[in-house]
């Protein structure tokens, strides 16, 4: 099972803190995670780093943050403009801020990473948790039945022993304050991204094209469910979880 995006981390834990759920440095220890260190580009003279960027951000009327995994013909958690949207398509993954009109997306530079800024608006259509997660779960039932029927064992073992142990998924780590559903659907979506990756590595052992193609179909649906699962999920905040003290923000 993978792990969070940079960017599903920084927009779970910025709404974690936005909305008084951690601190401040517990926010900045789950973003940066193994990496040496987060700097951002574009809201000063000066990159900043990621702990000063965050009360930047706030200041600058940041409300929460919504994640963005977009691929070509698929922007999702995307809303404009073009070159935020162009360079959130190349990265695969980006953060919008809803409040200053900020999109941010990663650049991984040895062992940091920098996070460059746009002007970006937030889009209509981010996927609805409940619908996110009745599409993911009818996608897997969908592609496992195709997979079994092309044999998905002889050509790929680590991805049907992964469509197996679905069941046994846990959690995935999002900040306080994300919904137990949210949680369950997170390491669902990651599970079945994981798993949508390993079988599109190649065409494994098809004997015709039909069934490369019938394969590749169902394993890009699944990948596509599997993101927007994780929009969802990482983008969402429980109004009924109580907040922190505002001395912890």
């Amino acid at each position: 099972m993978t792990g969070l995006p940079r960017s599903a981390r920084l927009a779970s834990w910025c709404n974690a803190w936005l909305s008084g759920r951690c601190s401040l440095d517990d926010a900045r220890d789950q973003v940066v995670a193994d990496d040496a260190a987060h700097d951002v580009l574009g809201l000063d003279d000066d990159p900043l780093p990621i702990v000063l960027a965050l009360g930047r951000l706030r200041r600058n009327g940041a409300r929460s943050a919504t994640l963005a995994l977009p691929v070509p013909g698929d922007p999702v958690g995307l809303g404009g403009p073009s070159d935020f949207n162009q360079a959130a398509i190349e990265a695969g993954e980006a953060v919008v801020v809803q409040g200053c009109g900020v999109g941010m997306v990663p650049l991984v530079v040895g062992a940091g990473v920098t996070w460059r800024t746009f002007s970006a608006v937030s889009t209509p259509t981010l996927p609805d948790i409940t619908v996110a997660d009745q599409e993911l779960r009818e996608m897997l039932l969908e592609s496992s039945a195709r997979l079994a029927d092309l044999d998905v064992a002889s050509w790929r073992p680590e991805a049907a022993e992964g469509l197996q142990a679905l069941r046994d998924s846990h959690p995935a780590p999002l900040a306080a304050g994300h919904p137990v559903r949210a949680q369950r659907l997170a390491a669902l979506g990651l599970r079945c991204q994981a798993i949508a990756e390993l079988g599109l590595g190649d065409d494994g052992a098809a004997v015709s094209a039909f069934e490369a193609a019938e394969r590749r179909d169902a394993l890009l649906r699944l990948a596509r469910s599997a993101r927007h699962a994780l929009v969802a999920a990482c983008s969402v905040i429980d109004p009924e979880v109580g907040t922190a003290d505002e001395a912890a923000r």
